[in-house]
């Protein structure tokens, strides 16, 4: 993965989402320990400082969990809190986005939910 310096996204928020998708790609599996933020900031070239933050954030969702002395673990329902997060989140602010838009273009319900079966019927041909 690669760390955006420039963009508008927090670094530390880059950290957390890419150990969240380690996750959900079980990479990190529940209860394995997952990089130090010594070992994150020289994977990403960034301050420790910066990788704390965004494992510290994680911590905040219970998505890891502190072993003393030890480091930070994946929590056992971690896939879980990530994939609920990620619905209400992420999935309901692109579906607001796309119904905003659709009202602008005058484009109908039916017709706005037709493209998104045919969206949906040719991501999973596009799969096999």
């Amino acid at each position: 993965m690669m760390i955006h310096t420039d963009g508008t996204k927090p670094i530390y928020i880059q950290i957390s989402e890419w150990i969240e998708n380690e996750i959900l790609n079980e990479n990190f599996k529940p209860d394995e320990k997952v990089h130090s933020q010594y070992k994150l900031a020289d994977l990403f070239n960034i301050n420790p400082a910066t990788a704390a933050k965004g494992l510290t954030l994680l911590s905040d969702e219970t998505i890891l969990y502190n072993k003393r002395g030890l480091g930070k673990f994946v929590a056992h329902d971690a896939k879980d809190i990530i994939t609920n997060k990620r619905k209400s989140q992420t999935l309901k602010r692109l579906i607001q986005e796309i119904v905003v838009e659709a009202e602008r273009l005058h484009v109908e319900e039916g017709e706005l939910i037709e493209l998104v079966r045919k969206t949906i019927n040719e991501h999973r041909g596009a799969a096999e």
